[in-house]
């Protein structure tokens, strides 16, 4: 067995324990497994400051400095011990008994040191008998930390201490050692140049892996390892673009030599991911692309003539043109796998409902399926309306469809009398059966399990594979888009339907809300209804149903019956409470809905003109502008009034600014990526991604993904199963289980 295969405890400096932690805080079980563990971000090391020279309060520096005095403060305050530089500077001498000293009684140690130049303080409050066995008066230190100034006193608090010591420079060829190193007696690393900082958790830190101990490990598993480090991607591949050998990564994304080799490492590393995760997308759109078993769809059909002749309006030219891409795909004899993306309000439902005609057209079922019942009943609504001139069937299934109702939507069903059905989770039960489902419409799919999703496909006898229709309201970066949909085609309506009013944001603070009382009041005699919307990002987090409880209780006193009606919606309650008040705000029955956000996806009503957003600073720029989407759908003009806390950070205020200045979804989508990474858009905590990112970042690698995906494709183009030799190496890589990326054909 490979050194690199080897579990994680059997490392130098690991062992049992840290190694069960290791596996538990960071998934690391193998030295393999470490070595492919980056930093994630760097700090200098190159340059000495002297003491004079240290500015308190700056980022953190690096003095060189000998120690003169150590003192050891009990936990009442006293100083029990002070080890100081003998008078002839030849050792040092202790005042106080040492043999009496218990170091659980120490609450903290002072060191005093000095450079040529000057004095200062260091403190520590842990790790304080070894530190202090240490740091012996009279040797020469490098002390790395954040400088403050306590008391009028320069002072480190918990500086990481290094010896300056001149270290062995290795070359940059194939068979490198790693570097900085030492010589095998002596396992401490210098503090000069770029030095990794690893992310960690507090456990780690207790059991001694702090960020100093990480790179000693690092260093172990380069040693033990370097040799057998065998190269990831083919020779033609490194030659055309530029990229440094593995071994040659590995050493420098771990211990940089310098800048120049830290930044080829990198590129090289993160153009290596994201080439795999492209190619292990892309490959599963080849294989498709050769599969001419997809339902054949020829006809446009009279419903869809029908349909299309009588709309009140015109369809934009984005809602045409996303139409055609659909039917060319329902022509092709080959599976349709397409993401349709559409801002608020842009027409997504009515292109949906188009496709399904022609899947009808062609002697075909259509099924949506959404992801809460309000939004199922109102795609019904809809739907029923536009095919009101096509004489064509549509029904609704829930969990709320009642039985006798079921009883004559199964059968049906099942022999065909129904063209389309709109529902839930309840059309992938079991007793659901379709005679031909030619098209799956999924809105808003990130809100489904992969197994739900998969179980639609069983729906048919005969197991035919129907055609799928990826719908969401919730703007994609590109970049995003491409990794989580590499193998889909994508289509975006990218233009609003005319005279929808744009929506008015506006940011105010506690201090206005008697001003924003008084507006809604003007509003709700106006005729108009208004959200009220609370965050509630965790099920479990008490203190935001206390706030939501405050806040309807607030607004129930500020607006009285029998003048004004306030009804409230959150995850708390029964579907059959949710859905009655839901409703009774949709009818107009009440004013005010106060609401967590259940209402961000999907909820219409045209009457409701303003929507307030509470502590708008918790959540993420796409869902603010979801929230903002459920308003500006009827004629009246609309507004969305953000109100923030009294403290809040420069990001959330960055934030709220930008939802102010555009209304622009992929705008915001695209900042809101670069701001919080791309595994928390929805506001909620989701990776999300098909393939964990150890190095790469979607936000902010978008041009080595734009490259690796155009090699990706051009790989594939000439050799789409892999089978020519000179990508044995790229067959072999993706057979490895991280690459096993599920089809997303079959899930989204």
């Amino acid at each position: 067995m490979k050194e690199m295969d080897s579990n994680i405890q059997y490392l130098s400096g690991v062992g049992p324990k840290r190694a069960a932690l290791l596996t538990q805080e960071l998934g690391i079980s193998t030295i393999g497994e470490l070595l492919h563990f980056y930093p994630f971000r760097y700090v200098d090391r190159s340059t000495i400051t002297p003491i004079r020279e240290v500015i308190p309060d700056t980022a953190n520096i690096q003095i060189q400095a000998r120690v003169i005095q150590v003192a050891l403060i009990n936990r009442t305050q006293k100083t029990v011990l002070v080890r100081t530089l003998a008078d002839n500077a030849d050792g040092y001498v202790d005042t106080g008994l040492l043999s009496d000293l218990k170091f659980n009684t120490i609450s903290r140690m002072t060191v005093m040191v000095e450079d040529s130049s000057g004095k200062c303080e260091l403190v520590f409050f842990r790790g304080i008998k070894y530190t202090f066995n240490k740091l012996l008066p009279g040797r020469l230190f490098l002390f790395f930390g954040k400088p403050t100034l306590f008391q009028s006193r320069l002072q480190f608090t918990h500086p990481e201490i290094d010896y300056p010591v001149q270290m062995e420079e290795p070359s940059q060829g194939e068979g490198s050692q790693p570097h900085p190193v030492r010589n095998a007696s002596q396992q401490e690393f210098r503090g000069m140049g770029l030095t990794g900082v690893y992310a960690s958790t507090d456990k780690l830190k207790n059991a001694g892996l702090t960020g100093r101990q990480m790179n000693k490990l690092m260093a172990n598993a380069l040693r033990l390892c370097i040799n057998e480090i065998e190269e990831t991607l083919p020779d033609y591949v490194l030659k055309e673009n530029g990229l440094v050998n593995l071994r040659f990564a590995l050493c420098n994304i771990h211990f940089p030599k310098d800048a120049q080799s830290l930044k080829l490492a990198s590129y090289r590393l993160k153009f290596e991911e994201l080439l795999y995760l492209q190619l292990s997308l892309l490959k599963q759109k080849y294989v498709r692309s050769r599969n001419e078993n997809g339902i054949r769809m020829p006809h446009v059909g009279e419903a869809f003539n029908q349909c299309y002749q009588s709309l009140p309006y015109d369809l934009t030219g984005a809602q045409k043109r996303v139409i055609k891409e659909i039917r060319a795909d329902l022509t092709s004899g080959r599976q349709m796998n397409r993401l349709l993306q559409g801002d608020v309000g842009s027409g997504k439902t009515l292109v949906a409902v188009m496709s399904a005609l022609l899947a009808v057209g062609n002697g075909y079922q259509a099924c949506i399926m959404a992801p809460t019942e309000v939004l199922a009943q109102q795609h019904y609504a809809n739907i029923q309306k536009y095919l009101a001139p096509t004489g064509r069937t549509v029904r609704l299934l829930t969990g709320s469809t009642k039985t006798k109702e079921r009883k004559e939507i199964l059968p049906a069903l099942a022999e065909g009398s129904i063209d389309i059905i709109v529902g839930t989770h309840a059309l992938i039960e079991d007793n659901v059966i379709f005679k031909h489902l030619g098209l799956a419409i999924i809105d808003e799919q990130h809100r489904f399990g992969v197994e739900q999703r998969a179980r639609l496909w069983n729906k048919t006898p005969g197991a035919i594979v129907p055609h799928i229709l990826v719908m969401t309201a919730t703007p994609i970066p590109r970049t995003l888009a491409m990794t989580l949909y590499g193998d889909l085609d994508v289509s975006v309506i990218d233009e609003m339907p005319p005279g929808r009013k744009p929506v008015q944001t506006l940011l105010i603070t506690e201090r206005k809300r008697s001003a924003l009382y008084k507006f809604m009041k003007e509003q709700i005699r106006a005729g108009h209804q208004v959200f009220v919307v609370y965050p509630l990002i965790f099920e479990s987090e008490k203190m935001d149903y206390r706030n939501l409880e405050e806040g309807y209780n607030n607004i129930s006193d500020a607006f009285p019956l029998p003048e004004y009606k306030v009804a409230i919606v959150h995850g708390k309650q029964t579907n059959e409470d949710k859905n009655f008040n839901m409703s009774a705000f949709a009818a107009g029955r009440a004013d005010i809905l106060v609401s967590t956000t259940v209402i961000e996806v999907g909820v219409d009503v045209p009457n409701a003109s303003v929507m307030v957003i509470e502590s708008a600073e918790r959540f993420g720029l796409s869902q603010l502008h979801q929230l903002r989407g459920r308003v500006g759908r009827g004629s009246a003009h609309s507004y969305c009034i953000l109100v923030k806390g009294d403290k809040v950070s420069k990001e959330s205020q960055k934030r709220l600014e930008l939802m102010c200045s555009t209304e622009d979804g992929f705008v915001l989508a695209e900042e809101d990526m670069k701001m919080r990474g791309p595994g928390d858009l929805e506001g909620t905590q989701q990776s999300g991604l098909p393939i964990a990112l150890n190095i790469a970042s979607l936000s902010k690698d978008s041009r080595i993904l734009s490259e690796a995906h155009k090699y990706a494709d051009y790989i594939l183009q000439k050799d789409s199963d892999l089978h020519l030799p000179e990508n044995a190496v790229l067959a072999r890589e993706l057979r490895k289980e991280k690459y096993q990326v599920k089809d997303y054909s079959q899930i989204s």
